[in-house]
């Protein structure tokens, strides 16, 4: 049988209290709840996120990728000078995900792919309301990662939307698109 290329969906956080009882067992008090996520076989790769008033640094780049721990790695750039050939090809060398962001504030996000595997955050819908992702904006992401998995691509997609409790709705109705 053909090998199936794995995909992950989830939400971006941990420390919601709204996921008391749905992600967290009852009663177990908010400053342990971070043991679970670190101690489960589920964990994902290590997201590094840049504030958007940093800007491009190749050296420091450099630096920062030869000292990474080990496991997946993921950089997250929110300022425009990131997104250039000579970013892609240091994330290359060293395997590590360019963080495909999706926000209407960053235009100038790629989906560019710099390992064998992807890291898709999704920030805010546009077509949804505020924030929300509709079914629409939904099924062109579900077009995409399977694209990717088709391609061997290991994708770990996660919604950072939760202020209305969006991201679990959200995650939950791409997840059933890309299991059909």
């Amino acid at each position: 049988s053909a090998r199936v290329t794995p995909v992950r969906i989830g939400c971006s956080g941990w420390n919601y209290a709204h996921w008391r009882e749905i992600v967290y067992p009852r009663g177990l008090p908010p400053r342990r709840w971070l043991e679970p996520l670190v101690a489960s076989p589920k964990l994902g790769p290590v997201l590094w996120q840049l504030p958007e008033s940093f800007r491009r640094d190749d050296a420091r780049l450099a630096g920062a990728l030869a000292r990474l721990p080990p496991g997946r790695n993921c950089f997250e750039f929110r300022h425009e000078s990131w997104f250039a050939d000579e970013v892609y090809a240091l994330l290359r060398e060293h395997a590590v995900a360019l963080v495909v962001g999706d926000h209407p504030l960053w235009p100038f996000q790629t989906l560019e792919l710099t390992a064998d595997w992807t890291f898709v955050r999704f920030h805010y819908g546009t077509r949804g309301r505020g924030g929300n992702y509709s079914r629409s904006e939904l099924e062109e992401w579900r077009g995409r990662i399977e694209h990717w998995r088709d391609g061997g691509i290991n994708v770990y997609a996660y919604f950072n939307n939760d202020w209305r409790g969006f991201a679990v709705r959200n995650a939950l109705a791409l997840r059933r698109g890309v299991e059909r």
